[in-house]
């Protein structure tokens, strides 16, 4: 159970990557990706969470758990922005992926480190 949440955030940041490609080249972000990223991300989310629920003594896991809520944050207003139908703000949508960046990266340090 403790590699879920790993498997699930990395099919999330090969989609928020793909979304954050086609919007700096300008080819545009199909909600249904921006779905399926949230999708996935919700999952490993919930995932990560039962994990700590578990076993609250990992302490990356726990900092990891923290830094994806707030990031997750910016993916909702990210996605208000896609349903309004309104140009992402690049700031938040930079911001929003170096986040969970730095979470994945202390998520992978608390189970396989």
């Amino acid at each position: 159970m403790i590699y879920w949440p790993v498997v699930l955030f990395a099919v999330a940041a090969v989609g928020g990557a793909t979304l954050a490609v086609r919007k700096f080249t300008g080819k545009g972000m199909p909600l249904s990706l921006a779905a399926a990223h949230g999708i996935f991300a919700a999952a490993g989310l919930i995932t990560l969470a039962v994990n700590v629920y578990n076993d609250s003594s990992n302490k990356l896991m726990n900092i990891s758990l923290v830094l994806f809520i707030i990031f997750a944050l910016g993916g909702f207003i990210l996605l208000s922005y896609h349903l309004r139908k309104k140009a992402h703000p690049v700031a938040l949508i930079g911001i929003h992926g170096a986040g969970a960046v730095v979470s994945f990266l202390l998520l992978l340090a608390a189970v396989f480190g």
